[in-house]
């Protein structure tokens, strides 16, 4: 008889960087509006990896 172990980091993981994803993006937009160009493409940067790393987070632990 298989056991399976029930795991909802993949959930919780791909939130957590969902969150920081658009954290990112208001700081881009902000960021934009105000005209501070370097701060608004560290938050870029920052959207980008925590996106890609949401769903890499996702299909790691699913």
């Amino acid at each position: 008889m298989e056991t399976a172990n029930s795991t909802d980091k993949g959930v919780g993981f791909s939130m957590l960087f969902g969150v920081i994803a658009v954290l990112g993006a208001v700081g881009l937009a902000v960021f934009g509006v105000t005209g501070d160009q370097l701060a608004a493409g560290w938050s870029f940067a920052v959207a980008v990896a925590a996106g890609g790393l949401s769903v890499a987070a996702y299909h790691l632990y699913s």
